[in-house]
C-alpha cells in the first residue's frame, strides 16, 4: 500500500515541480545522452589503440590518443554542465515546495498547530524537503545517466560477444531486483528514524525556549535527562535505518565482484579461443569497469530513493491535512464600526488524539449584543472563556454551536483574509522578526510607504526611539528584538494602527508592564480605540475605565453584562462589588 501511494507521489512531485521547469530538464537530458555516448565510446578507443599496436602504423596510435583525449576532456565540460544544471534544476523545485508546505501550514488551523509541534514542522520542511532534494537533483541525474551507462556497457559487450553480454546482463537483472527489494523494505525504518528525529528537534526547541525558567528554577538534570531519553530512542532508530540503508551497497558490491569474475573467465576463454582479441578482451573489462560505478552508484540511489520515498509518504500526510476551518464567501464588511452578535454560542476545543477524555467546554449558550463603535470591558478568572471569545471572533476556530456577527454578517460568511483585516489584535506577546524596523512594523509587506510608517511611530511615541536608531527603519533588530516589553507593545500597537481595522481586541496587552510604562501604552490604545469597535480584556480596572459595556465571564458562562455606568451604579451587580473589593483580588 505504501509503495503505490510512493510510486503514485513521485509521479506528481516530478510533474508539479519539474515540468515547469522542461527546458533545463531536457536541456539536461540530452547532455547526459550525449555525456554517456562519449563515455561508451572511450574503451573502444582503447581497444582498437591496443590492437593498433600490434598491426597499425604509428599514425593511426597518434589519430586514436588524440581522439580519446579530446572525447575525455568534452566529456568532462558535458559532466560540470550536467552537474550545475542537475543541482539548479532540484533547488528550484524544492524551494517551490518548500513555499508550499509553509503556505499550506499557515492556512491549517489553530487545531492542528496545538498538536503539532515546532520540532516536527522543522524536520517535514527542512529535513525531508532536503532529502527529496537530493531525490530530485542528485538521484534523478545520476540515475539516467547509470542507466545509460548500464545499458550502454551491457549493449557494447553483446556486440563483441552475444554471450558475454547475456551472462552479464542476467546478473546485473539480478542485482537490480534484489536492490529493488531492499528499497521496499526500508521505507518503514527510515519514518521510524524521521519520527524520532521529529521528537529531538521538538525537545531541543522547547528546553531552549525557555532556558530562563530552566535555569532559574534548577531544572538542567531533568532536561539532560529528558534529552538523552529522546536521543537514546532517536539513535536506535538511526542505527536501525542506517544498518537497512546499508544493505544495498553490500548487494551492489558482490554483485559487482561476481561481475568481474565471470567477465574475466570470458575475456581469457574468447582469446584463448581465438573468438576476440586483446583489444576486445581489454574493451569487455573496460565495459565492465564502466558498470561498476552504475551499479556501486545505484545501491546508493536506492538509499537516497528510500530516503525520499519515506520523506514523500510524510509529506503527503502533511498535505492531506485540512483545516477545519472553511475559507469563507464573498461578503464583503464595511469599513466603518459595527456591531458584534454572539448568539447562543457554544464552543469546547478539539480533545488530543492521545487523550482519552470528553470534550471540555470553553463557551455555555454565551449571547450579548455589542453595539458599533462601543468599547466592551471582558472580565473574568484564567480560563473562564475571555481570550476564546477573542479567538472566535478571528476565527481561529469556528464555534461548536451557534454564530457570530459583525453587524449583520455571519464572519462565516467572509473571507478569511478580509475578516482577518477587518479585526486588530493586540496581545501581551509580541512577535519580533530577526529583521529591519521597517519589515517587523510592516511584517514584510512593501507597498506601505514610509511616511505612514512614521506617522505610526509617532502616534505610539516611538518617534524619539527610531531617531536614535543608527539606520533608522532599515535598522536591523536582533534575534528576540531586542526592544523593552513596553516598546515592543507600543510597536504591536503602530502595526494595527498601520492597518486600520474596524474592530480591535485588546487581549492582556499591558499585564506584564510596571504602571508608569502601562501609563504610556494607555495613551497609545487610546488612540488606537478611537472611532472603533473594541474589546478589552483586562486584569486591572483601571484599564477598563473607558470601556462602555461590561462583561463578565465565570466558567464559559455569562455572569452579567450590560452598560458600565449602570452596572458600577448597581450595588448587588459583579463589577460593583469588583470595584468595592479590587478585581485582582476578586479574581485570583
Amino acid at each position: 500500500m505504501a509503495s503505490s501511494s510512493s510510486n503514485l507521489s513521485y509521479s506528481v512531485l516530478l510533474r508539479r515541480y519539474l515540468v515547469p521547469d522542461w527546458l533545463r530538464a531536457t536541456l539536461l537530458l540530452v547532455l547526459l545522452l550525449v555525456g554517456a555516448v562519449l563515455v561508451l565510446i572511450s574503451p573502444a578507443l582503447l581497444a582498437s589503440f591496443i590492437d593498433a599496436v600490434v598491426g597499425v602504423g604509428q599514425g593511426d596510435l597518434l589519430r586514436l590518443g588524440a581522439l580519446f583525449l579530446g572525447v575525455a576532456l568534452i566529456s568532462q565540460v558535458i559532466t560540470i554542465i550536467t552537474n550545475y544544471l542537475g543541482t539548479d534544476i532540484g533547488l528550484r523545485a524544492t524551494n517551490q515546495l518548500r513555499t508550499d508546505l509553509m503556505l499550506h501550514c499557515l492556512n491549517l488551523d489553530m487545531a492542528f498547530h496545538n498538536r503539532t509541534t515546532p520540532g516536527t514542522l522543522i524536520e517535514r520542511i527542512d529535513g525531508d524537503v532536503s532529502r527529496l532534494n537530493e531525490f530530485l537533483s542528485s538521484f534523478a541525474l545520476l540515475l539516467i545517466k547509470n542507466a545509460l551507462l548500464l545499458v550502454g556497457s551491457l549493449a557494447a559487450i553483446a556486440l563483441i560477444d552475444w554471450r558475454a553480454g547475456a551472462a552479464l546482463s542476467v546478473l546485473v537483472v539480478a542485482v537490480l531486483a534484489g536492490l529493488e527489494a531492499t528499497r521496499r523494505t526500508a521505507i518503514p525504518a527510515i519514518t521510524r528514524e524521521s519520527v524520532a528525529s521529529a521528537e529531538l528537534f521538538s525537545v531541543i526547541e522547547e528546553r531552549l525556549a525557555g532556558v530562563e525558567d530552566m535555569k532559574a528554577n534548577g531544572a538542567a538534570e531533568y532536561v539532560l535527562r529528558r534529552h538523552t531519553e529522546v536521543s537514546r530512542v532517536w539513535a536506535r532508530a538511526v542505527t536501525w535505518s542506517h544498518t537497512i540503508a546499508a544493505v544495498p551497497g553490500g548487494i551492489a558490491f558482490v554483485g559487482y565482484a561476481v561481475a568481474v569474475a565471470l567477465a574475466l573467465t570470458i575475456a581469457i576463454w574468447l582469446v584463448g579461443t581465438g573468438a576476440a582479441t586483446i583489444g576486445a578482451a581489454y574493451a569487455i573489462f573496460r565495459y565492465l569497469e564502466l558498470m561498476r560505478w552504475p551499479i556501486q552508484q545505484i545501491g546508493r540511489q536506492i538509499q537516497d530513493m528510500q530516503q525520499a520515498g519515506a520523506a514523500i509518504i510524510r509529506l503527503e500526510e502533511l498535505f492531506s491535512q485540512q483545516s477545519v476551518i472553511t475559507a469563507g464567501g464573498e461578503t464583503r464588511l464595511p469599513q466603518e464600526p459595527c456591531a458584534i452578535s454572539f448568539e447562543h454560542v457554544s464552543f469546547a476545543y478539539p480533545a488530543s488524539p492521545d487523550v482519552d477524555e470528553p470534550r471540555r467546554y470553553a463557551l455555555h449558550d454565551l449571547s450579548f449584543h455589542l453595539p458599533a463603535g462601543a468599547i466592551l470591558g471582558l472580565l473574568g478568572r484564567t480560563g473562564s472563556g475571555k481570550t476564546t471569545v477573542t479567538r472566535l471572533l478571528l476565527r481561529f476556530y469556528d464555534p461548536t454551536t451557534g454564530s457570530i456577527r459583525l453587524g449583520t454578517t455571519a464572519i462565516a460568511a467572509v473571507a478569511l483574509p478580509e475578516l482577518r483585516q477587518h479585526v486588530g489584535l493586540v496581545t501581551q506577546e509580541v512577535q519580533l522578526f530577526h529583521a529591519s524596523v521597517r519589515e517587523n512594523l510592516s511584517l514584510f509587506d512593501r507597498s506601505i510607504a514610509d511616511e505612514r510608517l512614521y506617522a505610526a511611530l509617532a502616534a505610539v511615541e516611538l518617534d524619539d526611539w527610531l531617531a536614535a536608531l543608527p539606520d533608522g527603519l532599515d535598522t536591523l533588530l536582533p534575534p528576540g528584538g531586542g526592544l523593552s516589553a513596553g516598546q515592543a507593545q507600543l510597536l504591536a500597537v503602530a502595526r494595527v494602527l498601520l492597518r486600520d481595522p474596524a474592530l480591535v481586541i485588546l487581549d492582556e496587552a499591558s499585564s506584564r508592564l510596571d504602571p508608569a510604562t502601562e501609563q504610556r501604552l494607555e495613551q497609545a490604545f487610546a488612540r488606537l480605540l478611537h472611532g472603533r469597535t473594541s474589546i478589552i480584556i483586562a486584569h486591572r480596572l483601571a484599564t477598563v475605565d473607558r470601556a462602555d459595556y461590561i462583561m463578565i465571564l465565570e466558567d464559559g458562562r455569562c455572569v452579567e453584562f450590560g452598560s458600565r455606568a449602570a452596572l458600577a451604579a448597581a450595588p448587588d451587580s459583579r463589577f460593583a462589588q469588583l470595584m468595592r473589593v479590587g478585581m485582582e483580588e476578586a479574581l485570583a
